[in-house]
């Protein structure tokens, strides 16, 4: 039998540690002496241990770590591990997008944004749309595209694009509407017909990851600001280079189209 002393050096896992393990569950002691409360384990724990410390390294949540180790099945318990490995891996993602565009924040000469004043004409596409929270757009953007391609198929005449009203801004709940331009729009499950306005649009032009797109967006309403011009609608994005076309994010290319009028 090994003491809670000896565990603790043989595992890198403080007493403190072990004893908050047992009190949980986690990792209870073979033997506790009754009479002195000294708590002894079996070399045998010395692999659950070890396991525990290397997920809680991960950031495992105490009550999924239980999980694991009281589940028998090996395919259950390599199933939970690899769902919180994907947290951490979004996590890291998130993380390394928020550093980007940071890092363009804080560039002490950013580099003028090209913005283009144009006209659109008034065009119907292929679109599902819904009114939803602004957390759950990125879920509910694929699922809608992953519909209107399925729909719209070898009949696509051009990128694919968005339009978000200000409320998914404003109030983190709005209306939203993804689309496929194509000579015939179907009717099929969610996808239906819809006419966009014709609008005149300060267009400019997002580089990279759309994680970092709120950069962009503040760089386009400095412009329309300094050039006496006032939003009038739902923003509008169109996706002319995406993870559809390239694996490579620096490559992707978003355009985001303001619909403005002169104030002056």
């Amino acid at each position: 039998m090994l003491t809670i002393g000896e565990l603790s050096r043989l595992t890198h896992l403080s007493v403190r540690t072990l004893r908050r393990y047992h009190e949980a569950s986690l990792l209870e002691p073979a033997v506790v002496d009754q009479a002195t409360g000294y708590r002894y384990y079996g070399v045998d724990q010395i692999p659950t241990a070890q396991v525990i410390h290397r997920l809680r390294e991960l950031d495992v949540p105490l009550g999924d770590v239980r999980r694991i180790l009281q589940t028998p099945d090996p395919a259950v318990r390599g199933g939970l591990v690899a769902e919180h490995l994907q947290r951490l891996e979004d996590e890291l993602d998130r993380t390394r997008a928020a550093v980007v565009s940071l890092r363009r924040l804080l560039e002490p000469s950013p580099a003028p944004i090209d913005v283009e004043l144009r006209a659109e004409p008034a065009r119907t596409v292929a679109a599902v749309e819904a009114v939803v929270r602004s957390s759950d757009v990125e879920a509910w953007f694929a699922g809608a595209m992953a519909e209107l391609q399925a729909a719209v198929g070898e009949a696509v005449a051009g990128p694919p694009g968005g339009n978000y009203d200000n409320a998914l801004f404003e109030q983190e709940r709005g209306h939203a509407l993804v689309y496929l331009p194509t000579a015939t729009p179907p009717r099929a499950g969610r996808v239906h017909p819809v006419t966009l306005p014709a609008a005149e649009l300060a267009v400019a032009t997002h580089v990279g990851e759309h994680d970092g797109v709120e950069v962009t967006y503040g760089e386009l309403g400095t412009w329309v600001v300094q050039n006496a011009m006032s939003v009038a609608g739902p923003v509008r994005e169109v996706y002319l280079v995406g993870p559809r076309d390239t694996s490579d994010p620096a490559a992707w290319r978003t355009e985001i189209g303001w619909p403005v009028f002169r104030v002056t």
